[in-house]
């Protein structure tokens, strides 16, 4: 492959189709809302002719300039539409390829290869360090064999010989899993937030005074008829994200090939990550409110890769739904630095008082507000002091932290309950932190940063001993200054 290679043509459509979507907005502003019974209207509509095509040509030009090759232990990229660039990437800094196939490259036997080297993470090609768009299935797997055989001159002969390339499956979803993940996803608000962005986009254009008043004279018509439609509404949002979670998530498993953790999934859009164990920084267990009566929680690593623009290839789901009491069985045997079974250390029940605090001082300026200007109705919202005691008690009840086989587990919670795995010598920043009420009280703040992707992530436990937060901290200074 030393000669130099165009992507596939569909590569074009795909960069043209790209800018469209950037563009949407706009481009709707200006072409359907443009045309108002004026002499303009045959400008809005070579404008828009003209946009697309010259949106298209920019595709063609971009393809056309775009060429890449291996050459010399490396994967050279040329691109630019006036400035020429070269890109020279190394097969030894190359971490991972990773694989997608949308719906035009799978029309014609394509395939997405995106490159994540050891010093990605920035702002590089599109959303990765190297991107090619559509290359054949056949390219593709000579970038990978070339890979392979990269990593294995690195590899000491007796060690290469002696070890045997080892595939095991680590993780297939069952169908009733993929079910309960779709029927437990928060897909619904993200559903009906989309459509509420985009209709209030064109306020300007639509007569939303006229469409309140027809809505209040719908209103009178009778509640429980409303309430059917409202119900409509909603339910046809749950089956948009329902059948959107499945489509997304179908045919997940997750591999262990060596020493990286390969994940499949997609059933439209199939994509494969693969994740260098080496990479990853920690491990997250997530529970939403649903999911955790149930016995359900999620497991994420958060690796070293990723980019500002893809956050999906630095906290990657490896478990989108199991039984909690299975993720140490599941995890243990193939991420052998990370232990699940941990005892944590919960918040000193003095600390209650201050996240009962912290609740009301939140929830206090809203009944007040509801009682004076919504008298005597307004005293209903009372019961939410009664709400925000209950949440208060569930995130005290939450807290805790352990250190055990020279692991640091924090599990906090906001919306979702999560625990987080950090190894210590993954841990880039660790920080303790009193407020005046904390020092009172010796209590104290402790967060770990780990690097993932762009930034950073982690966790942090509110209101520890102040003397169990000195411990931890003499830990991963004393780790740190060996």
């Amino acid at each position: 492959m030393s000669e130099p290679k165009r992507l596939h043509p569909i590569a074009a459509v795909v960069n043209a189709l790209r800018q469209l979507k950037e563009l949407i907005i706009p481009f709707l502003v200006f072409v359907v809302f443009g045309s108002r019974g004026t002499n303009w209207d045959l400008f809005y509509f070579y404008g828009s002719i003209g946009a697309v095509v010259l949106i298209f040509v920019y595709g063609v030009l971009t393809w056309y300039r775009f060429t890449y090759r291996i050459e010399q232990g490396e994967l050279r990229i040329e691109y630019g539409l006036i400035i020429r660039k070269k890109r020279y990437i190394p097969f030894d800094r190359i971490q991972s390829l990773d694989l997608s196939e949308g719906i035009l490259q799978r029309l014609f036997g394509l395939v997405k290869v995106k490159v994540e080297t050891a010093g990605s993470g920035g702002m590089g090609l599109q959303d990765g360090e190297a991107v090619l768009t559509a290359i054949t299935k056949q390219e593709a797997k000579e970038i990978h064999d070339y890979l392979i055989s990269i990593k294995k001159r690195a590899v000491p002969e007796d060690e290469n010989q002696e070890q045997e390339t080892r595939d095991d499956i680590l993780y297939k979803m069952s169908a009733t899993e993929l079910l309960m993940l779709a029927t437990t996803s928060g897909g619904v608000g993200v559903v009906i937030s989309a459509v509420l962005a985009f209709v209030f986009q064109f306020e300007e254009f639509i007569p939303y005074e006229q469409i309140f008043d027809g809505v209040e004279h719908f209103v009178q018509s009778g509640v429980v008829f409303v309430s059917v439609v409202v119900f409509a509404g909603f339910l046809l949002a749950w089956v948009i994200a329902l059948f959107g979670t499945m489509l997304k998530y179908a045919n997940f498993t997750v591999r262990k090939v060596d020493n990286d953790l390969v994940i499949t999934r997609g059933l439209l859009e199939k994509r494969q990550f693969t994740i260098p164990l080496n990479r990853i920084q920690a491990i997250r267990i997530s529970e939403n409110l649903i999911r955790q009566p149930l016995g359900y929680a999620s497991a994420y690593v958060e690796s070293a890769g990723g980019s500002a623009l893809d956050q999906e290839s630095s906290r990657v789901i490896i478990l989108p739904i199991v039984k909690k009491k299975k993720i140490p069985g599941l995890l243990e045997p193939h991420l052998t630095d990370y232990h699940f079974r941990v005892d944590l250390i919960p918040a000193p029940s003095r600390a209650y008082v201050r996240y009962l605090f912290k609740g009301w001082l939140f929830v206090l300026p809203i009944i007040i507000a509801a009682i004076w200007f919504l008298r005597p109705w307004g005293y209903g919202t009372l019961v939410l002091l009664a709400v925000s005691a209950l949440w208060s008690f569930l995130n005290y009840k939450d807290t805790g932290w352990s250190l055990d086989h020279g692991m640091l587990t924090f599990r906090y919670r906001s919306i979702v309950k999560n625990t987080v795995y950090m190894r210590k010598n993954k841990v880039q920043s660790f920080s303790v932190k009193e407020s005046f009420f904390q020092r009172n009280k010796k209590l104290a703040t402790v967060e770990a940063i780990v690097k993932s992707g762009h930034g950073g992530a982690g966790g942090k436990v509110i209101d520890v001993e102040k003397k169990d937060a000195e411990s931890i901290y003499h830990w991963y200074s004393h780790e740190t200054a060996e």
